[in-house]
Parts: structure tokens; sequence; C-alpha cells
């Protein structure tokens, strides 16, 4: 496969090529992958954590230790992909991703899962940088937006299946096998990657990787997060300070050292800045939503796990149809108003699923906030995503989806792990319908909070980048 080097210009793949779709089809299958098990785990905690005997917290670190070193090592990932080529760094990830799938479908303890679940996050911080950053310095300029389109709306429904795949696997087979299932799939990544997409890499990437960053990074990331999940308890309180201490010594770094991990000159474009302030939000908020409603159906109104995810579907089918339509839309009128609406819209959706408690009807209390949340969805998740890529110099492809994509894993992983505490859930509370009811609506109406504020946070800020 011959290597296009640079991608300024990138390498002239056009939308409706045999070539493109492979790359669209690699890129989606690949990242789908990593958001598949983002979201499909939810539905199966209930299961694990009666077939483990986990506590919450030990069900917590099995969502959060995966997003914990997705998003503290996917720049490092990014910038792997810069410099090695991003399809030989998008296969080494698809090939560990499925190894450590397969030491998550053999755990016989929490302890080991919360392990493996670990190693699955640092093979897909290589593969999901790669996916998108093979879009956008294989295709020609024209035909970007239309990619990320399809991309982004195939990748969406990957994730919104999740809790429907995960809910048949449970109720039908076993929930090992929301892991197993990965195994086939990344081999059918492989080979359309190895078999039909070209090769990209950054001409000027440099040879030396930023260690010290990528340690930093990931020890305040995980100092935080520890001290939300384990709130209250003797070491919460020295694992913050060790997040406050990491933290800035992170942004010192990488700020003095000549080649970092992540360059912060990036940020001086308010619009990547600004978008990516949004994402913390609007992600955050959605992967505790879901988090919380997957539970509230099945520990409240008493649904099985295949029923809790079915219940998900209408945002899958709402994906598949309109996420193309968004990502043309702001193609045609801009980002700012479907960055803007899209999260306001999500938030009217999150609202009415409050509804959802011990006498729930389906069709009354769950589809209409399911669906109303998907319209929202659609109409954000391609324009903002073309907007943090068109905010950056096409050569920081990979470090810019990079960043993006560890906004958005930090969103979700602290949210999940700072709501349960704040919302007075601990221990095996999380199985009492009463408590877990009276929990799930005050985290409900935090996701809608957020939710607005992302809107807000867009209105005020995000312009129509410049062409790079």
């Amino acid at each position: 496969m011959r290597d296009t080097g640079g991608t300024n210009g990138g390498a002239g793949v056009r939308l409706g090529t045999p070539t493109g779709r492979a790359v669209v089809a690699a890129a989606t299958l690949g990242s789908g992958m990593t958001l598949l098990d983002g979201s499909v785990v939810n539905v199966a905690l209930k299961t694990i954590g009666e077939d483990l005997d986990a506590s919450l917290a030990e069900l917590q670190w099995v969502s959060n230790g995966y997003l914990l070193s997705l998003a503290s090592l996917i720049l490092l990932g990014g910038s792997l992909g810069d410099r090695f080529g991003r399809r030989r760094v998008f296969v080494w990830g698809t090939v560990g991703f499925a190894v450590a799938s397969l030491l998550c479908g053999l755990a016989p303890n929490p302890e080991v899962l919360i392990a493996a679940r670990v190693l699955q996050g640092v093979a897909a911080a290589l593969l999901t940088p790669g996916s998108l950053a093979m879009i956008q310095g294989a295709f020609a300029r024209e035909d970007r937006a239309a990619a990320i389109g399809s991309w982004s709306g195939l990748g969406s429904i990957a994730a919104a299946l999740g809790p429907f795949v995960g809910g048949a696997l449970v109720e039908y087979a076993d929930w090992r096998w929301i892991f197993l299932v990965n195994l086939p799939l990344a081999a059918v990544t492989v080979a359309i990657a190895q078999r039909a997409v070209p090769e990209t890499r950054d001409p000027h990437a440099s040879n030396h990787f930023d260690l010290l960053g990528a340690v930093l990074g990931s020890a305040s990331l995980g100092g935080l997060t520890y001290a939300l999940i384990e709130w209250g308890g003797p070491l919460a309180p020295y694992a913050g300070v060790v997040a406050v201490l990491a933290g800035v010594g992170f942004v010192v770094a990488e700020g003095r050292l000549r080649e970092p991990m992540l360059q912060l000159g990036i940020f001086r474009d308010v619009t990547f800045s600004a978008a990516n302030v949004m994402t913390f939000l609007v992600y955050g908020a959605l992967g505790a939503a879901m988090f919380f409603l997957v539970l509230e159906l099945q520990t409240v109104s008493g649904y099985g796990a295949l029923a809790a995810g079915i219940a998900t579907l209408p945002l899958t089918v709402v994906m598949f149809f309109l996420a193309k339509r968004g990502g043309a839309l702001g193609a045609r009128i801009g980002p700012r108003i479907p960055m803007t609406f899209g999260p306001l819209v999500m938030a009217a959706g999150i609202a009415l699923l409050l509804r959802v408690g011990p006498d729930v009807s389906y069709w009354l209390d769950v589809f209409p906030g399911i669906t109303v949340f998907g319209l929202g969805l659609a109409l954000m998740v391609a324009p903002l995503t073309s907007t943090v890529l068109a905010a950056a110099p096409d050569e920081h492809a990979g470090i810019a989806s990079g960043v993006n994509n560890a906004v958005a894993r930090a969103g979700s992983l602290l949210a999940v792990a700072a709501l349960p505490v704040a919302v007075g859930l601990g221990g095996a509370e999380y199985a009492d319908p009463v408590a877990f009811d009276a929990a799930y609506d005050v985290a409900i109406v935090a996701c809608a909070l957020l939710l607005v504020a992302g809107g807000a946070v867009s209105w005020l800020t995000i312009r129509t980048p410049e062409p790079s």
C-alpha cells in the first residue's frame, strides 16, 4: 500500500470511490468497537456485579478503567500515528484491543476485569485518533466534511447499539460475550485497513515521544478519578493532591519541552478551545445519562438486560437517518447553530426521561425522551468533529483528533465517577430500587444542566473557522 506522505491536501481520495469507502469502513469499524465497548458495558453492569460479587465502586472502575487509560494516552496515540503512520498505529491498536477484549471475556473476578479494561483503553488510545486522522489525511479537502459526517454517524450508531447488543448477549448468552464479540470485528477491521487504506503521516513529526507528559497526564486524571469514586475513603484526599500536582506538572512540562506531546499553542485558537469545552460538558452528560438510565430501567423499572438495551433503540434509528444530514447542515450554515441547539435539544430529551420510574410506560416515558435526545445528538455530532479538525492545521490532525477524543472520554469518565457520589450512591445501594430512583432524578437534572451549559458555550464562542 502506497504511503501518501503528509496531509496537506490529503491523498486526494474521493468519497464515492472503492478506496474512499474502504477508509470510512475501516475507520468506522475500529472506532465503532471502542464506542461500542464504552456503552455496551453499562447494560451488563448489574449482571457483572451479581456474577462477580462486585461493589458499586468496582463497577464504576469497570466502566472508568477503560475511559481513564483511553483519555490519558490518546494524545500519545495521536502523536504516534502522526510519526509512524495513521494506518499502522490504527492496526496496532486494533490488534491490541482484540487481545485485551479476550482477557476481559476470561476475567474470573472484578480485579482482573478492571485490569483488562485498562488494557483495552490503552489499545483504544492507539486506534481511536488514527480512525479520524486516516479520514482527514486521506480524503480530498472537499470530501472531508461528508466523510467525517459518514464516520461520525455510523460511529454513533455503534455506540447507540451498545446497550441493545449488550442486552441481547447478557440475556441469551453470557456477559462475557460483550467482549469476545470484538475478536471477529477486529479481524475484519485489520483486513480492510491493510488491504485498502492508504498510509498517511505528518512529515514533520518528531522522533521524540513525551513520556513525561503521558505519565503526568495519566497520574492527574487517574488521581482525580480515584478521589471521586472513593470519596470518603482514607486515600481519597491523597489521590486528590496527586491529581492537582500532576496536573500542574503536566501543564508546566508541556509548556517547556521542545517537543511536547500536547502543543499548548493549539488552544490559542478560540474555536478549537471552545469546541473542546463544549465537548467536555456534552459528553460528560451523555456518559452519565446513559449510565444512570440503563441501571434505572433494570433496578427500578424491572427491565431485563435485553429490554433495557432495546429501550435505547430509537437513538440508533435517529442517528442512522439523520447524523449525516447534521453534518451536511453544519457544512452549509456553519457549526454555531447545530452546536448550540443540538445540546439544548438533548437537554430537553434528558428532561423527559425524568418520567422513568417504578411504573414506567415505555411509549410515554422512555421513547419520547430517547428520540428527542437522539435528534439533538444527530444535529451536533458531525459539526462538532468537523469544527475541531478545521480549527487545527492539517499536519496536526492526529493531535487535534486526540485532544477532542481525550476531552470527550474525560468528560464521561469524570461524570460517571462524580455523579454517583454527588447523588448519594455508594456500596451496594445501586441495587436498592428506592435509593437508586431518588438518586436517578437528581443525576438526570444535573445532566440536563451540563447540556444547557454546552449549548451556551457554543452560542457565545463558536464561529465558522477559516480554511487551514
